[in-house]
């Protein structure tokens, strides 16, 4: 059975664990998945960036005013904290939100940082200053970010065309050149006067690629224009995200996993105190049985045994006369009459015996009713007052017992056992004492003692078994007797210390009543 419970136990324990595992699994599965939606959100914002970079750039030059006026409405949405252009060193070229605390230098993939509240993504994107063709130039034309207008600083000349000389008028451009002038002008034609020319003798002999439009000025060296794309040319973008969805989406998934976790812990303890519960009723069960089957062969043999004892007092009966007749005759000889009050004296005792014997096992039905304790002790005083006169002994009874509810033949039965103790276990001149307490719930406390000899600590439990006596002459069968009459009314009895000296037996649960009207 223990092996049993052992094994179911630890079976609830590991399908526990399972599940508590399972939860754990599934929990950084969701919160896995959060954060990928919400990589795959900033890189669609990204694209979504890169369009819009595309759609306001004029002849491949932005503003940094006008995008960070773009960005900052686009910050001030609710879903976005910071957002930052970078060129390709990693340099910020144009930002709105909150300041941007990251590491974006080696922008040669995209880089992901979580924060506590934020996710900080940087995403590269082409927008002309990372594709390079095999002319030395980018594939596409490259987008670049004026910086702010100093109002106090002169114009700047970084991309302005320089006054076309007289002696090459426009009109004497060749009709099949092959290579058109553009004209570039950023988005503030204040500040800026862009234009790019084609001219193949201006790029001193080289060719340009196919589909470029927005070439190195003609004033600048290959050297300095590739400065100014790496400085003010755009690369990629900086994006912090609010985490906020993904930790109310991780919370409640987490509360939900514990609580879950929490239900089957509770379900496998509950389980288990099932099991626990069903084995000790089975275990009750079968110890009820077996005892009812002892139960029955005691009563049968208790009844046999009565009845034994029943039979084998007419044959002492029958010796004792006899023996009494052969100590009366004259003519007995006095050695003869001394053995014959010996036979008397023996078969009275075994009587005595045989007739406790019968009283113990006689089943106990009790018939309760109001009872007063003073007439009870009264009437027991009274059968025993040829005895507590021989040994000159004092009964003190408290006046005005209470009434209790009790079987009036067993009480006043179990008082005899506990007064004729008392009385055997006094010196000569001895004192005994009944007195009684109310308690709580209605019930009362009698307690008889006395200044005898007592009860020594080990035996204060011993001494209510059958056949346990101290006394050469007793039974070992009055306490025995009494602690049946006292279980069958649901009292208790115990044997407590006694101070200074004597014993002192405790009768506890009486239940008190009124006393009845005469």
């Amino acid at each position: 059975m223990i092996r049993h419970t052992r094994l179911v136990v630890g079976l609830l324990v590991s399908v526990w664990a399972l599940v508590a595992v399972w939860q754990v699994m599934e929990h950084n599965r969701v919160e896995s998945g959060a954060r990928d939606v919400l990589i795959r959100r900033s890189r669609d914002i990204t694209g979504t960036l890169a369009k819009f970079v595309e759609s306001q750039r004029r002849f491949g030059v932005v503003s940094q005013e006008r995008m960070e006026v773009a960005l900052e409405a686009l910050v001030t949405s609710g879903e976005l904290q910071s957002l930052a252009l970078l060129n390709r060193l990693g340099e910020v070229v144009a930002s709105a939100g909150a300041p941007v605390d990251f590491d974006a230098t080696g922008l040669t993939h995209s880089s992901v940082r979580w924060g506590v509240r934020t996710l900080t993504v940087v995403n590269s994107v082409d927008l002309g200053t990372n594709l390079v063709s095999e002319f030395g130039e980018t594939n596409r034309s490259p987008t670049i970010v004026l910086p702010r207008r100093d109002t106090n600083a002169p114009p700047r000349e970084e991309l302005r065309f320089p006054p076309r000389p007289p002696s090459e008028p426009r009109e004497a451009r060749p009709a099949d050149s092959t290579a058109p002038s553009n004209f570039v002008a950023g988005p503030n034609p204040a500040t800026t006067n862009l234009v790019s020319t084609n001219r193949t003798e201006r790029r001193e002999g080289a060719r340009r690629p196919p589909g470029v439009w927005f070439g190195r000025p003609p004033w600048m060296s290959e050297t300095e224009f590739k400065a100014m794309l790496e400085k003010r040319g755009l690369h990629g973008f900086v994006i912090a995200l609010a985490t906020t969805p993904i930790l109310r989406t991780t919370q409640a998934d987490l509360w939900m996993r514990v609580m879950i976790v929490s239900f089957a812990g509770v379900a496998a303890a509950g389980v288990g105190l099932a099991l626990r519960n069903l084995n000790r009723a089975a275990d009750l069960q079968l110890r009820l049985l077996r005892a009812s089957e002892l139960n029955t062969h005691l009563r049968e043999m208790n009844l046999a045994a009565a009845g034994l004892a029943h039979e084998t007092k007419n044959p002492l009966n029958i010796i004792r006369g006899l023996a009494q007749m052969i100590s009366k005759q004259d003519d007995t000889p006095p050695s003869v009459r001394e053995r014959s009050r010996s036979i008397v004296d023996e078969t009275d005792r075994v009587t005595a015996q045989l007739n406790e014997f019968i009283n113990y096992s006689r089943p106990r039905e009790v018939r309760r009713g109001p009872l007063g304790l003073n007439n009870a002790v009264g009437e027991v005083a009274r059968a025993l007052g040829h005895d507590l006169e021989e040994k000159s002994v004092q009964l003190h009874v408290q006046p005005e017992l209470p009434w209790i509810e009790a079987d009036e033949q067993l009480l006043r039965q179990a008082l005899f056992n506990l007064l004729f103790n008392a009385v055997q276990a006094v010196a000569q001149g001895g004192e005994i004492w009944v007195t009684a307490a109310l308690a709580a719930n209605g019930t009362a406390v009698l307690d008889i003692h006395d200044n005898g000899s007592g009860v020594a600590p080990e035996h204060r439990k011993e001494i209510f078994k059958p056949y346990f006596t101290t006394h050469q002459k007793g039974t070992g069968l009055g306490l025995a007797i009494v602690s049946q009459i006292v279980l069958a009314h649901g009292w208790e009895i115990e044997c407590v210390p006694n101070e200074p000296r004597g014993a002192r037996f405790r009768l506890t649960h009486l239940k008190v009543v009124a006393k009845p009207l005469a």
